[in-house]
């Protein structure tokens, strides 16, 4: 399991196992918090299309779906 703090995901680089759409590479383009300012979801954009996906942070940390870097 990818060992993730939160508050660090800004600009960090994701590569998804399975692409689609020849969406590979992802940036975290945004931390969405609530009103304790806890990072609730992240913003990523796909590099190859620009097109952004918002999801809760904590999927990032499943391995068969997300591998941290770019791959």
């Amino acid at each position: 399991m990818n060992r993730i703090n939160p508050n660090k995901l800004h600009h960090s680089k994701w590569t998804a196992v399975t692409p689609r759409n020849k969406e590979k590479h992802f940036i975290v383009t945004q931390l969405l918090r609530d009103e304790e300012e806890n990072v609730v979801d992240v913003v990523l954009e796909a590099v190859h299309s620009h097109r952004e996906t918002t999801l809760a942070w904590q999927a990032l940390k499943d391995e068969s779906t997300w591998k941290m870097g770019w791959k």
